[in-house]
């Protein structure tokens, strides 16, 4: 028998890399294994069970016969490979057999029961899983997400990461999601992607129409409702649009409005980007709070998407001027995130002209947006 040091150094050189794939597995016989593994009473025998172990699941396919046969017993579990590979090899790395021990019961508590909250679907037990998941405050994403019907030909719509990630944060399936500014439906588009349903408002008939049009033509698998409804969001009645769906209330707010007037969206004068100052701007935007966060239930959260303006010279610190609105109304900040953009429409192969710009005027080039979260008291 090696020695231990010898063991351990011999796992490190051959240790087994997982990726990133799904592997639906027999839960009662993946237990078994765990169980037996944790039924070694050296550490070197337990290290060589548990590298004997991921051989087998490095080779695994879902109609083998054996030790992972999903055919038996009907119990199965879907886990990423690399996370129970990563599991895995902290166990071999373990120092002591305790030590070991603890993570090999680690895994089997993560595999046999499903923690959560009461705000979202995240199984806290696997949470390693969600590597996807953002939790820091700085955003730096190279591009948007083109996949399915999303687009980006309509000036001023937000990436769909946004909306993907603070639905998974702050949602569970089959709650409600309200976008009062939903523009081509990301928002919604999101939301029936990720088994939640959505009520979006859009001025503009002709957007409200095309979200629509996009939305149908995405797959529906959990069976979700999203509804659009052309609208002005400082007027339209949320009660009513809320009760046709037989609810009193959401789970999530999303608004991405216009950042002022930096695009001019269409010539309604009840359009936000057409509003006569910056006071008028946040004047509107907290009316629309105040109206839809009436409609949001207590301890649950409300996402504003915003950026800054550059006016006269003078930079408007429009984002926090609008955060300092909603903080007068029943609401905690939670977070801020600083989110990269390299580039808008209106910019497009003008990176020399607005670097020359800021040369001249002494100012810096907009590369950043802020997501606010609030949770309301």
């Amino acid at each position: 028998m090696r020695s231990d040091s010898k063991a351990k150094t011999l796992f490190r050189e051959t240790q087994i890399t997982g990726v990133d794939r799904a592997m639906i597995l027999n839960k009662s016989k993946l237990l078994e294994v765990i169980d037996d593994i944790c039924k070694e009473e050296s550490i070197t025998r337990l290290r060589e069970a548990v590298f004997d172990f991921q051989r087998q699941l490095k080779y695994f396919k879902a109609d083998t016969k054996g030790l992972f046969n999903i055919s038996t017993n009907g119990d199965t579990i879907k886990l990423n490979q690399r996370y129970l590979f990563d599991e895995l090899n902290q166990i071999i790395e373990g120092r002591t057999l305790e030590r070991s021990k603890y993570y090999l019961l680690r895994l089997s508590k993560a595999i046999s029961e499903y923690r959560t909250n009461k705000i979202n679907d995240i199984n806290l037990n696997r949470w390693k899983e969600y590597s996807d998941i953002i939790t820091d405050s700085l955003w730096i994403l190279e591009k948007r997400d083109s996949s399915g019907v999303h687009k980006a030909d309509y000036w001023g719509n937000f990436i769909p990461q946004i909306p993907n990630q603070m639905i998974r944060r702050y949602t569970k399936k089959g709650e409600w999601v309200l976008d009062p500014f939903v523009g081509c439906g990301t928002t919604l588009i999101e939301a029936q992607r990720l088994g939640r349903n959505g009520i979006g408002v859009e001025l503009q008939e002709a957007i409200a129409q095309k979200a629509r049009e996009l939305i149908s033509c995405e797959s529906n698998e959990c069976g979700v409702i999203e509804e659009v409804v052309a609208g002005d969001s400082t007027a339209v009645d949320f009660k009513q649009l809320l009760k046709k769906h037989g609810l009193r209330s959401v789970q999530l707010l999303v608004m991405h409005p216009p950042y002022f007037d930096i695009i001019k969206f269409s010539k309604d004068p009840r359009d936000l980007s057409n509003a006569l100052s910056v006071d008028d701007f946040l004047e509107k935007m907290s009316i629309v709070v105040e109206r839809a966060s009436e409609f949001l239930d207590s301890g649950r959260y409300f996402a504003l998407v915003i950026g800054d303006k550059y006016s006269k010279g003078e930079w408007v610190p429009l984002g926090f001027l609008m955060m300092q609105e909603v903080l007068k109304k029943s609401f905690s900040l939670k977070s801020i995130i600083v989110k990269n953009f390299e580039e808008t429409l209106g910019k497009r192969n003008q990176k020399e002209l607005w670097r020359y710009r800021a040369l001249v005027g002494g100012f810096y080039i907009f590369k950043h947006e802020y997501i606010f979260v609030f949770k309301k008291k």
